[in-house]
């Protein structure tokens, strides 16, 4: 009998269909070569995983083993040797800064045989944790999916070299089975995703036959997107200051306003393969394909962290509008914390993007000039109406001002003068048949 084969993408380097959800209290090393850890460590920090250590080592990521093997073998014999009262006491994982290739994921798990994570792994581990929803569940396991596939074929590239499996190579070895169960696996998700994204499509056609229109909220993970989600609309969702905390689309109406509607949905982050994010390409569609996107980016970090996380966003979404975008517009949030404001408007500047709206969510500054701001994108302006009155006809003043008021928004009434915001093809179709009654001042 083979051995279980250890998945080490996904489920987390343990024994297909024994994935662990709760990382909470687990202890981990981080080794790096290049760039900077601390998201990465933010990431595992946000997943409750306690960093003991971190190892760093210069030079270009080895080929096979990441690090050195020299160094790799240091780090081996030391976890094997842990006594009590040593640092990395207790470490049963270990965290590789890098989207690692499956080669070099097996060569580390087989000489430090504990359980390894690369960037990849480590953001799958905490989709994992996060997913609520049903669709929320297929596109990450179908991303995690795709992670195991690469690794279970190096398994098996290493497990048939120079051999061949069965008495005249008629059989085959276990991880092949487990290969094919993937992949088969993988099918049918794929379809339960499809079906989620036609029920989607069918949501937001109704939506706009209703008239009502979308603004998309995007930007990098814990940019604040939830936070003012829930500020403009009222509607409760999960705000925490935490990496991923938002998976799936949530949809809501923001308060005062003709029929708009919020959508907030996962966030961006740097260097995440293309292929993982695919996996959300229906959830991420909910929130790009709308009339008014606004791009979210915390001033509150530093102003290297500041630019590389626009830099990243901008890239994202460029990269995924569709050939009739939207208007976008950038959003500086967090700005009562922001200590670089001055630094960031200058980047902002020098990269062409005009007149970002700064803005905070707790302490609400600059979220009255954004209502007003998504209500001109979207409507151009008030509209100011006038009611006739006519004794002849079936049709009551009041009758057509309800009307006026099922449009949209009145911000102002003189009597039978009114001043509102609403979608003018709706108005106008209104005047068009109230007989002369109504008239645009």
């Amino acid at each position: 009998m083979d051995e279980p084969i250890q998945i080490l993408a996904g489920t987390g380097g343990v024994a297909l269909g024994e994935a662990r959800t709760n990382h909470e209290g687990r202890k981990a090393i981080l080794l790096y070569r290049e760039g900077n850890p601390a998201e990465l460590i933010g990431l595992a920090h946000t997943m409750g995983v306690e960093i003991q250590d971190v190892i760093h080592q210069k030079g270009r990521d080895d080929v096979k083993t990441y690090f050195g093997k020299g160094r790799l073998q240091d780090v081996s014999d030391e976890l094997a040797g842990m006594v009590e009262g040593h640092v990395w006491n207790g470490v049963d994982l270990v965290l590789l800064h890098t989207n690692a290739t499956p080669r070099q994921l097996v060569s580390v798990h087989e000489t430090l045989q504990v359980e390894v994570w690369d960037r990849v792994r480590l953001l799958l581990s905490l989709f994992i944790s996060h997913a609520n929803s049903v669709e929320a569940r297929t596109q990450v396991r179908i991303a995690q999916l795709q992670a195991d596939r690469t690794v279970l074929r190096e398994l098996v590239n290493q497990q048939t070299t120079g051999e061949r499996a069965g008495f005249g190579g008629g059989g085959r070895q276990a991880v092949q089975g487990v290969l094919t169960n993937v992949s088969r696996e993988l099918t049918q998700l794929r379809k339960r995703q499809s079906k989620h994204s036609t029920a989607r499509k069918e949501r937001r056609r109704q939506r706009i036959r209703g008239g009502a229109k979308t603004v998309g909220l995007a930007g990098y993970t814990n940019a604040g997107k939830s936070s003012l989600f829930l500020n403009l609309s009222g509607k409760e969702v999960l705000v925490e200051d935490k990496l991923f905390s938002t998976l799936e689309t949530t949809v809501g109406r923001m308060e005062m306003s003709p029929r708009i509607l919020l959508a907030d949905t996962i966030g961006f982050i740097d260097e995440l393969p293309s292929d993982l994010l695919d996996a959300f390409h229906a959830t991420l569609d909910e929130s790009l394909q709308c009339e008014l996107l606004l791009l979210l980016v915390d001033c509150s970090d530093e102003i290297s962290e500041f630019k590389r996380k626009l830099s990243t966003s901008r890239r994202e979404i460029f990269d995924r509008i569709s050939d009739d975008p939207p208007m976008i517009r950038l959003v500086l949030t967090k700005s009562d914390s922001a200590n670089n404001l001055d630094e960031a408007l200058e980047f902002v500047s020098s990269i062409g993007m005009k007149d970002p709206i700064i803005i905070s969510s707790h302490s609400n500054q600059g979220i009255d000039e954004l209502r007003d701001c998504i209500l001109k994108s979207l409507y151009g302006g008030e509209s100011t109406v006038e009611v006739l009155e006519d004794e002849n006809s079936k049709i009551s003043n009041e009758s057509l001002i309800s009307k006026i008021y099922d449009l949209g928004i009145v911000t102002n009434r003189d009597k039978n003068q009114l001043t509102l915001w609403c979608d003018k093809s709706e108005l106008n179709r209104l005047i068009s048949k109230s007989s002369g009654r109504i008239s645009i001042k």
